[in-house]
């Protein structure tokens, strides 16, 4: 579903910090799919759009320096850790299957990944080493429409705490401490699950398939009590990014969210029933089919296209640098 042609779009790529904004300096557009009702406002104002009761649940994986150079100057990006010492990654660029990196790592590809354009790395050290390595001589991925690089403390939540998503999950990326007391004054909850978030892009046009797009998760007990209790005293559970929503459904009986530590290929497109998560909260990013299909399950195809159209004549900014979209499928008088 093509929603706005490319050239119409508003890509931001400079975090907000550094064109004079706070972190919740960023616009905040609200939909609601029962009514259609469309509410424009700054993100700091989200405690407005929710109640008392409801939570707000985050991913908090940290994002690492996934991208490595070769010595002979070929990029590998990381996608995800199948085991110990081995990860899916993408080559950009003609290769041997023998990797030489600095400080003596080495990676051997054995084959393709998940999916294409993937390939199998494995490494001459363990995953722990290569996270170090990764930190000594990696770099953050970034996409064609972040000009510069900027360093890898703009590609983090402020309630990241455990590395493991090469891409940093960015529907958090506005939310400061701040806000978050804020919302916790205003009787809102908060809940953290992780899910390592892997590449989202391939290069020419090519999106993962979700199905074939394994990530790891977890949901520990404590925060599964929390999401559970809010539901069964008639709270709202809103998803910080789709990561989150993959997650909570992946881990919910229909009824309670399960604690649980696995990994999910589900795939949510617009016929999926969601049974965890009443809203979401998301940027505004490329219209691939998947990213499209899960929008599709909160707010419709029509609500879809209205929210874009409506984005895109209000002019806002596209992208983990832009501004904020609150999806939430019932609104309450």
């Amino acid at each position: 579903m093509m929603l706005i042609p490319t050239e119409k779009r508003l890509d931001a790529d400079t975090p907000p910090e550094k064109r004079g904004q706070m972190r919740d300096g960023v616009r905040l557009l609200t939909y609601w799919s029962d009514s259609g009702r469309i509410v424009h406002g700054g993100f700091f104002q989200l405690a407005h759009q929710l109640e008392a009761g409801d939570v707000l649940v985050f991913n908090n994986s940290r994002t690492i320096p996934a991208e490595l150079k070769t010595v002979d100057g070929i990029r590998v990006r990381l996608s995800r850790e199948v085991e110990d010492g081995t990860w899916d990654g993408l080559i950009l660029g003609e290769s041997s299957k023998k990797l030489e990196f600095m400080h003596g790592l080495k990676a051997l590809v054995t084959g393709p990944g998940t999916e294409p354009p993937l390939v199998r790395l494995v490494f001459s050290c363990s995953s722990s080493r290569l996270l170090r390595e990764l930190y000594r001589q990696g770099d953050v991925i970034r996409y064609e429409h972040v000009a510069r690089s900027w360093p890898l403390q703009d590609y983090q939540t402020v309630y990241a705490s455990i590395p493991g998503s090469v891409e940093m999950p960015s529907a958090g990326r506005a939310f400061t401490w701040r806000m978050l007391a804020h919302l916790q004054k205003h009787g809102i909850r908060l809940a953290f699950v992780t899910l390592h978030a892997g590449l989202s892009y391939y290069g020419d046009d090519k999106w993962p398939n979700p199905a074939l797009h394994p990530e790891a998760f977890s949901i520990e007990d404590e925060q599964a009590a929390i999401i559970n209790d809010a539901k069964a005293n008639g709270g709202r559970v809103i998803a910080v990014g789709t990561t989150v929503v993959r997650a909570l459904e992946t881990a919910s009986d229909g009824n309670t969210i399960i604690p649980q530590a696995g990994v999910t290929s589900l795939y949510l497109s617009r016929t999926s029933k969601l049974t965890a998560v009443d809203g979401l909260l998301t940027g505004f990013h490329e219209q691939e089919a998947s990213h499209i299909d899960l929008l599709q399950t909160f707010a419709g195809e029509e609500g879809v296209k209205a929210i874009y159209k409506e984005a895109v004549a209000k002019r806002y900014l596209w992208h983990e640098f832009g501004d904020m979209n609150l999806l939430m499928r019932q609104e309450r008088s």
